[in-house]
């Protein structure tokens, strides 16, 4: 690894690792008990390009030894040198064992079941999916319901790869199977659990 190689994996981690950490861990948390919440993950780490704010943050919080990455389309050196040093999570170049998978921009849902979907037994065993996308709102409108959504709430994600509300139905079904989705914008993410049900508004 050269030292500007290693300048860029040490730095831009939490300024305070356990407050830090602790901070982003109760907001992701939180987006994870109320769908569709958007929640802002800006100033907690800085990443090489092209992580974004909000992905790196959820990587350096949940990623770790036991929970290796996935990186869909960017192969950086900068990038995995960031994410072995920040989290100490493999990155892998087989998509099967993955614990959070972080996909292209308009990535093709029909290529998700790919990634772990666990088993009934042990349905935690399956990967968490990333999607960056343009903005979360602009977009067309989606109804969301189910657990941890009162009656039902509204997004308008923009920048959604084609057939996503389906793979979202299809995914649901699979249930205790099944992804939970992040969609990510720049500092802000909201979640889309597997129990989440996805409509057109």
């Amino acid at each position: 690894m050269s030292a500007a190689l290693s300048t860029t994996a040490v730095s831009g981690g939490f300024n305070d690792p356990v407050l830090g950490s602790q901070a982003a861990f109760r907001r992701i948390m939180g987006a994870f008990a109320e769908p569709g919440t958007t929640i802002d993950l800006g100033g907690f780490v800085s990443a090489p390009s092209p992580l974004s704010p909000a992905i790196a943050t959820l990587l350096a919080t949940l990623a770790d030894a036991d929970a290796p990455v996935f990186l869909e389309t960017d192969d950086a050196a900068e990038t995995l040198a960031w994410i072995a040093f920040q989290t100490g999570a493999a990155v892998l170049a087989d998509p099967a064992d993955a614990a959070f998978a972080v996909l292209s921009p308009m990535s093709d849902p029909k290529r998700w079941e790919r990634y772990p979907l666990g088993t009934d037994v042990y349905p935690d065993r399956s990967a968490t999916l990333i999607l960056p996308v343009e903005a979360l709102e602009g977009g067309a409108s989606l109804t969301l319901s189910g657990p941890g959504i009162e009656t039902t709430r509204r997004i308008a994600p923009l920048g959604l790869p084609a057939g996503f509300i389906a793979a979202r139905a299809a995914n649901r079904a699979l249930f205790p199977r099944g992804h939970d989705l992040v969609l990510a914008a720049g500092a802000h993410c909201l979640v889309l659990p597997r129990t989440t049900c996805v409509e057109e508004a």
